[in-house]
């Protein structure tokens, strides 16, 4: 059943979305060649697929969807597609990745960019240890754990510090930010390879680099944000797709991040509700209907302006 309601009255204007017990209608439609996933939060939890959601997976290809995983997460795009194989999903369904860490792997390796181009080679790399060190290799850079020797910050994690033997060393979130501290004195820059604040795993939220990165302009540090809500990974999604905007839908579960940033590349977007916004939506269990008025709070909140609410990614 599919119903409109009100987001964010304003005296101008009403802003609107569809309430969707699943995507079925939406994707028998054919109104988008291409479906832009993010997959913590909406095809998984990051241990497991979410119920139903490699069968919707596969009943949206057979509608010849073009599917590409747009994720903020570190890694680079073969990793996302070999653990999307892990998890039970078909890699072959998806046209590709584009992922935060892989926008700042190749961008730390071109350098035809001006911002990046400008960046030295010595860097502090904030990264993980119980999910595994993100591998700098091809990109030319020398790890140091000296701020006065840091030309720049590298975040791709928040449980560990680099050293540049390659080894690891684990810290807590308090730590890294007194290291960021020192960092704004000699105000370096920092690339944040994952700009979530927060993340589900496992049914728990998880801080990201995003919240690294925040505080560090809080800081008065200079940060490059490299993926969503900015637009270019939405860019280069379409790229990879060989759409434009209005062909596109972005399915996610962060109004920060997806929603927003989807409105501000110009296509349509999905919000999923059981994501990271579960536990201030009031919902308790996989599936549960979002009350509208609580969503509209949230994207009035966040000024986000989804174009569909659903409850999961299910068919």
């Amino acid at each position: 059943m599919m119903s409109r309601c009100s987001i964010v009255p304003s005296p101008n204007e009403v802003q609107l979305f569809h309430s969707l017990s699943g995507i079925q209608r939406l994707a028998e439609t054919h109104r988008f060649k291409a479906w832009f996933l993010d997959q913590f939060g909406v095809l998984h939890d990051g241990k497991q697929p979410y119920p139903g959601a490699v069968d919707t997976l596969e009943k949206l290809a057979s509608k010849g969807a073009r599917m590409v995983i747009i994720s903020n997460s570190s890694r680079r795009a073969s990793i996302t597609m070999e653990k999307m194989k892990n998890l039970g999903f078909d890699p072959s369904l998806f046209v590709g990745a584009i992922t935060s860490g892989e926008l700042t792997h190749q961008y730390l390796q071109r350098r035809d960019d001006a911002w990046f181009a400008t960046l030295g080679r010595s860097c502090i790399h904030m990264t993980w240890s119980d999910r595994g060190a993100i591998s700098l290799e091809g990109l030319g850079l020398q790890v140091v754990n000296n701020v006065e020797e840091a030309e720049f910050i590298l975040a791709h994690g928040t449980e560990a510090i680099g050293r540049s033997s390659g080894s690891t060393q684990c810290m807590k979130l308090e730590d890294l930010e007194k290291i960021l501290e020192l960092c704004a004195t000699k105000r370096i820059p920092m690339v944040v390879a994952n700009p979530d604040f927060v993340t589900v795993e496992a049914r728990a939220l998880r801080v990201m680099p995003g919240t690294l990165a925040s505080r560090y302009e809080e800081l008065g540090g200079e940060v490059k944000w490299m993926g969503k809500p900015g637009k270019i990974i939405y860019e280069e999604a379409m790229k990879m797709a060989g759409v434009n905007a209005a062909d596109v839908i972005a399915v996610g579960d962060s109004f920060h991040h997806d929603i927003k940033g989807a409105n501000e590349a110009g296509i349509e977007s999905a919000f999923i509700s059981c994501g990271i916004h579960a536990r201030e939506l009031g919902l308790n269990s996989f599936g549960e209907v979002a009350d509208t008025s609580h969503v509209q709070a949230l994207a009035a909140k966040f000024d986000a302006r989804p174009s569909y609410v659903l409850p999961a990614f299910i068919w």
